[in-house]
């Protein structure tokens, strides 16, 4: 297809394309003159991952890292994953502790593979000591009950990765910026309907609750419970 074709198929604008092109986020087109060339279908997947990873708030560099991934055969799928999900945000500041003491231990508690080089150990450690600072250090039994239910969300997007190489990073990295904002919605409103129920006194009464009516008890007259 010509590069008209590629910009109404893939919907990015020229310029968006000649600056992906030039700074190497999509592969030249097979050339048919000196200033033509022709573009194919992988050519519109390749923007809709470049587009995915832009649209969820990943910078150039990054972006780059992630197709790195994507076009090399090597690694393993596996170690492809974690490399890409690598460019994810939150990115640790330089003063996070490197031993991680406290991702070490709630790995333990939780049943986790310790790894240090895996970014999300980091992660974790910068998290837990931005906890303890604020003065509600997470505790262990609440690292349990966290973990038992992250356990159960990590292996529902396990078991339906894509197989292919591209597919599957697309997915985990698109599908993990764009994801964790639905589990921490549906974390806040499951805390309203809790709280709404442990905390807030009763206005009407239960269910079943006798109402008094026109002739009430002095009367010696009830009505039947709600149905």
């Amino acid at each position: 297809m010509k590069m008209a074709e590629l910009v109404e198929r893939s919907g990015v604008p020229l310029a968006t394309i000649k600056y992906y092109l030039r700074e190497g986020l999509l592969m030249p087109g097979a050339p048919t003159s000196a200033t033509r060339a022709e573009y194919g279908d992988e050519h519109v997947r390749r923007l809709a991952l470049v587009r995915a990873l832009a649209g969820v708030g990943l910078p150039l560099p990054r972006i780059k890292a992630v197709l790195d991934v994507v076009d090399s055969p090597e690694p393993g799928l596996f170690a492809a994953l974690g490399t890409a999900i690598a460019q994810l945000p939150p990115y640790p500041t330089d003063d996070v502790d490197e031993r991680y003491p406290r991702a070490r231990a709630a790995a333990d508690v939780i049943g986790l593979t310790f790894d240090p080089d895996y970014p999300a150990i980091a992660q974790l450690e910068q998290a837990l000591a931005r906890a303890e600072s604020a003065g509600i250090p997470v505790t262990p039994e609440r690292l349990a009950a966290y973990g038992e239910h992250a356990f159960g969300v990590a292996k529902y997007d396990v078991e339906h990765l894509p197989r292919g190489r591209e597919d599957a990073v697309r997915y985990a990295v698109v599908g993990t910026a764009v994801y964790e904002p639905v589990l921490t919605a549906l974390r806040r409103l499951a805390h309203r309907d809790l709280a709404s129920e442990m905390l807030t006194p009763p206005s009407d009464p239960p269910a079943g609750a006798w109402h008094a009516g026109p002739h009430d008890e002095n009367c010696g007259d009830r009505r039947r419970p709600d149905r």
